[in-house]
Formats: structure tokens, C-alpha cells, sequence
């Protein structure tokens, strides 16, 4: 009963990571709310999960209003306020994914702003919802690529790469869970994030086979294997841990 009676918003809720959060949160007993941009998406994981218990809200948390009414229809619907938010949404741009040397300025602009000026929005009114209800715990997603640089020959013959502004945002998303957990001291709010190596989504076998090179057993990860992580920090069993970084990379980054 690790998660009863707690309301959680998990941003990005129909996603890959997101749906597996979603799922866990139910299966342990907590209330959860899929936020979403896509409505088709949201829908359908709503009515696959089929539970009195989960709520699907379609917002845009690059914009203050419908992060704030995102909070406002969770309260409305549970009749409670939100114990815990996980931030997994990733906004992307048309020309996410472009190469260093073709990176355009106004896409830049825009992936820059909707992933971690998105992240830090959200943070700002999950954090005010949670000083007005005197508890509150937010749990970010990073990645590998946040602490250190890619290992860019796992990338060779593949037309996969990944690009400079990813390892800005996502080392950026540590740096702003370090600075909240400090910022709200002595306020009954946990901010902690969690970074996961890189998650099976039909990449080439030969970039399959180079990332498993840099791993201690299994290489890419599957979403399930961040759960565990999530309940922990959802949790009361991690009251005390705070403005931390959990890597779950089956060692690449050793």
C-alpha cells in the first residue's frame, strides 16, 4: 500500500516513460493524473487503465495557464491536493535531432524553451500548489546524456545522433532539482530527479550492439526498469532524500 491515497500528476503521462509510470502508480494504490498534449494518446492509456483512480488532462505545460489549470481540474476531480508530480513531457521541435553543424537558431529557441523552460514552469507551479498545501515532492526526468557527454561512436553508420542542446537541457533539469531542493528548505517539499540510460524504441541493431558494449548486463533499458526508482522516491521510504540525481544506466556511464 506504498502509494495510498496519494494524487500524482505525471506530465508526458501517455509517453513511453510516462505510460509505465502511470501504470505503477495505479498498481500501488495512488491516484494519478496523465497530463498530456496529445488527447488521442491520453484518452486511450484512460481507457486502458480503466480506474476510478486515473484521470486523463490534456495541457500544454509551456504555458503558465495550463499548468495552472492542470492543477486546478487534478484538485477538482480527486477532491484532494497533488502530493507528488513527475515531470516526463518532452516537447519537441520540427527540427529536433539536427546535427551540430545544422542546428538552426529558432529551433534551438523553441526545444531550449519547451523542454527546460517547460520543466521550470512546471517546477514553479507545482512548487506554489505545494506551499499552499504544506507538503509537496516533485521528481524530474533526466538522462545519461545530463552528466556526461555522449559516446559518440555508438552513433557511426547510424543516421541516429544526439544533440548538443539534449546534454544542455537535461544537465540543465540536475542543476534546477539541486537548486529547488535547497531553495524550499524547511518547507516540507522534495525535489529529486531521476536520469535513465537510453530506453529500447526500435533503434538500429548496430547502435543496439555498441551502446551494450558500454553496459555491465542487460544495455538499453525498458521503461519498467525505472519504476522501481519512481515508487521509492514517491514514497515516504526516501523522506529524507533530497536535491538528488538517481542514475539507472546498467553502468554506461562507468
Amino acid at each position: 500500500v506504498m502509494l495510498e491515497e496519494k494524487l500524482i500528476i505525471v506530465t508526458g503521462g501517455a509517453g513511453r516513460i510516462g505510460s509505465a509510470f502511470c501504470r505503477s502508480i495505479l498498481e500501488n494504490n495512488g491516484k494519478v493524473v496523465i497530463c498530456d498534449f496529445s488527447e488521442e494518446k491520453g484518452n486511450s492509456l484512460e481507457g486502458q487503465l480503466s480506474d476510478p483512480n486515473v484521470k486523463f488532462i490534456k495541457a500544454d505545460i509551456t504555458k503558465v495557464k495550463s499548468i495552472k489549470s492542470l492543477i486546478n481540474q487534478s484538485v477538482e476531480y480527486f477532491q484532494q491536493p497533488v502530493s507528488s508530480a513527475v515531470h516526463c513531457a518532452y516537447p519537441v521541435s520540427d527540427g529536433w535531432g539536427a546535427s551540430f553543424e545544422d542546428l538552426l537558431e529558432e529551433n534551438l529557441a523553441k526545444d531550449l524553451f519547451a523542454q527546460l523552460g517547460g520543466a521550470i514552469l512546471f517546477s514553479q507551479q507545482m512548487i506554489l500548489h505545494f506551499l499552499d498545501s504544506g507538503q509537496g515532492n516533485l521528481i524530474n526526468i533526466s538522462s545519461i546524456q545530463g552528466i556526461q557527454a555522449p559516446k559518440f561512436e555508438h552513433y557511426e553508420g547510424t543516421n541516429m545522433s544526439s544533440p548538443i542542446e539534449y546534454s544542455a537541457i537535461k544537465s540543465g533539469v540536475i542543476s534546477m532539482t539541486k537548486y529547488l531542493a535547497k531553495l524550499y528548505k524547511k518547507r516540507n517539499i522534495r525535489v529529486n530527479c531521476i536520469s535513465p540510460g537510453g530506453i529500447l524504441d526500435g533503434q538500429p541493431e548496430s547502435f543496439l550492439k555498441s551502446y551494450e558494449e558500454s553496459c555491465n548486463s542487460k544495455g538499453m533499458l525498458d521503461s519498467q526498469d525505472l519504476v522501481g526508482t519512481l515508487l521509492f522516491l514517491l514514497s515516504d521510504q526516501s523522506q529524507f532524500m533530497t536535491g538528488q540525481n538517481i542514475i539507472i544506466d546498467d553502468g554506461w556511464s562507468l
